[in-house]
């Protein structure tokens, strides 16, 4: 288990897990709705959830419902924790972590980093580009 992992866990309100296949299976097994009131309580505003996790009235439809949400919408939380969880390590607060998701970089094409979470593969650009800035390649 990872130091990233065990964050995440605990971000979410899951078992910390041992390791990627857990993770997946938090994933099958579906968030509850309310796992979006704890991307919020980590600084994440309701606009940022929308455009990247699920829109809001999609949300209230799934609440009322009593419904779980998707596996596609439950990659999505994870995705941003995970990638909330990088860039706080390279950062070293929340707040700055959350300055860098949110500014556009000249390297992703003006884009916001947080806008490209929204696919695994935007994720993993946006994942590559917190190594290259912890290593010192990129500012």
């Amino acid at each position: 288990m990872s130091a990233a992992h065990a964050q995440i866990g605990n971000w979410l309100g899951f078992q910390v897990p041992a390791g990627d296949r857990d993770l997946l299976s938090v994933v099958e097994n579906r968030f509850s709705p309310e796992v979006i009131n704890r991307l919020l309580k980590l600084g994440l505003v309701r606009a940022e959830v929308d455009k990247v996790v699920i829109a809001t009235r999609t949300l209230q439809h799934r609440r009322s419902r009593k419904e779980k949400l998707s596996v596609e919408e439950s990659d999505r939380v994870l995705r941003i924790a995970r990638v909330l969880a990088a860039a706080e390590a390279t950062y070293g607060s929340r707040e700055r972590a959350l300055e860098w998701l949110r500014t556009p970089i000249a390297r992703l094409g003006e884009r916001s980093p947080l806008s490209l979470l929204t696919t695994e593969t935007g994720a993993r650009i946006v994942e590559e580009t917190l190594t290259q800035i912890d290593e010192g390649m990129f500012v």
